[in-house]
C-alpha cells in the first residue's frame, strides 16, 4: 500500500476523488464538480501509469503498453457513451478526434523530445511501429471515406451516411481483433524483440552509472487489482465530469469543440502522457510507442467504431463516421507525418518538438 499511494508527489490530489463525487452527489454547481473531477482524474492516470508499469516489469513492454492503452481510453469509452445517451454527438466526435491528435502529437512528441534531451538517439521495434501506423492509417481512411461522402455527395442523404458508417465500423472492429490475435498470439515473438538501448549523456563533473535492470515493486496480482480499482474509480469521477460540462459551456467563455478537442482528451490521456513520458526518459521507448501509438490505433479502430454500434443498437441516426471536415484533414496531416518519423525506427528530441509544434 505504501509503494502504490506514495510513489509520487501528486497523489495528494487524490483527495479531490472523494470531493469530486461528493459534489456531484450533493448537487453542487456543475462548474465546481467538474473542477473537482477534472482535477481528480489526474493523480489517478499517475496511479494507473504506475501499476500498468509494475504489470509490464512482469509481462514484457508490449503487453504492458497494450494494457495501459486499453485502461487508458476506459475514460474515452465511458465520457462517449454518456455524452451519446445525451444526443451530445458534437462532444463525442470531437473528444475521440482530440484524443487521437493528443496521443500522436502532444504524448508521443513528449517521449521524444524528453527521451532525447540526454541521448542522441533512441530505438524501437521499426516492424511494431509500422504495423501500429499502417492499421492507423487504415482507420483514418474510414473516416475520411465517409466524411468526404457526406460533405460532397449531392444527395446528403443521412440514412446512407449510417448505413455507411456502420458497414465501415464492424470492418474495423474485425480489424481490430485480428491485430490483437496476431500481437499475442500468431507474432508475438515479433513484439517481444528487445530495442537497442542507448546510454545516457554524461553531466558535467558526473559519473554516469549503468543502468541496473529495474525490479517490479509490486507483485502481479497486486498491480492488476490496483489497476482495476483505479480504472473503476476513474470512471465514476469521469462520470461526474461529463455531468458539468453543460455548465462549463454555458457560460459561453468555453465553447463545446474546445471542450471537446481540448479538455477532455487532456483527462483521458493523462494515463498515457505520464505513462509513456516516464518509460521513455527510462529508454523504454517500445512501450512509450505501444502507449502513444497504440491508443490512438485503439481509439479509431475500437472505440470510435463500438461508439458508432452502440449509436446503431439505441437508434442515434446522428452517430456517424461523418466528422467535421476541417479536424479530418489536421488528422491526415498528423497521421502523415507519423508515419514519416516512426519508419526508421529511431527518434530524437527535433522529431519530439515537431510534433509538439504541429499539436500546438
Amino acid at each position: 500500500m505504501k509503494a502504490i499511494l506514495f510513489n509520487s508527489w501528486i497523489n495528494i490530489l487524490l483527495l479531490a476523488a472523494p470531493a469530486g463525487i461528493t459534489c456531484k452527489l450533493a448537487g453542487v454547481n456543475g462548474i465546481i464538480v467538474f473542477v473537482v473531477n477534472f482535477t481528480a482524474i489526474v493523480p489517478l492516470a499517475s496511479l494507473l501509469s504506475f501499476a500498468t508499469e509494475e504489470i509490464s516489469l512482469h509481462v514484457g513492454e508490449s503487453v504492458g503498453g497494450l494494457l495501459n492503452a486499453s485502461f487508458g481510453n476506459a475514460i474515452e469509452i465511458i465520457v462517449s457513451v454518456i455524452a451519446l445517451e445525451k444526443d451530445e454527438f458534437v462532444i463525442v466526435q470531437t473528444s475521440l478526434i482530440g484524443s487521437i491528435l493528443s496521443n500522436l502529437l502532444l504524448v508521443m512528441g513528449m517521449c521524444f523530445f524528453c527521451g532525447g534531451i540526454r541521448r542522441t538517439e533512441q530505438f524501437f521495434n521499426q516492424e511494431v511501429a509500422q504495423t501500429a501506423a499502417s492499421l492507423l492509417a487504415l482507420s483514418i481512411g474510414s473516416i475520411i471515406i465517409p466524411t468526404c461522402f457526406d460533405l460532397f455527395s449531392k444527395s446528403r442523404n443521412s440514412a446512407n451516411i449510417a448505413s455507411l458508417s456502420r458497414g465501415t465500423s464492424v470492418i474495423l472492429l474485425f480489424v481490430y481483433a485480428a491485430y490483437i490475435f496476431f500481437q499475442l498470439h500468431t507474432h508475438q515473438n515479433m513484439f517481444n524483440i528487445k530495442s537497442q538501448k542507448v546510454a545516457l549523456k554524461p553531466r558535467k563533473n558526473t559519473i554516469t552509472a549503468a543502468d541496473d535492470p529495474e525490479e517490479p515493486q509490486l507483485h502481479i496480482a497486486v498491480a492488476w487489482l490496483t489497476l482495476a480499482v483505479v480504472t473503476g474509480i476513474i470512471g465514476v469521477c469521469a462520470e461526474s465530469m461529463v455531468g458539468g460540462i453543460s455548465a462549463i459551456t454555458a457560460t459561453g467563455t468555453i465553447s463545446v469543440e474546445f471542450v471537446g478537442l481540448v479538455l477532455l482528451p487532456i483527462v483521458g490521456n493523462a494515463a498515457e502522457h505520464a505513462t509513456a513520458v516516464t518509460v521513455a526518459l527510462k529508454d523504454k521507448m517500445d512501450l512509450a510507442i505501444a502507449v502513444a501509438v497504440g491508443s490512438s490505433m485503439q481509439i479509431s479502430l475500437l472505440v470510435i467504431p463500438l461508439v458508432i454500434v452502440i449509436g446503431w443498437i439505441q437508434g442515434k441516426e446522428g452517430m456517424t463516421l461523418s466528422f467535421d471536415g476541417f479536424q479530418v484533414a489536421v488528422l491526415f496531416v498528423s497521421v502523415l507525418l507519423v508515419n514519416y518519423l516512426i519508419g526508421d525506427g529511431k527518434s530524437h528530441w527535433l522529431e519530439g518538438m515537431l510534433l509538439v509544434c504541429l499539436y500546438l
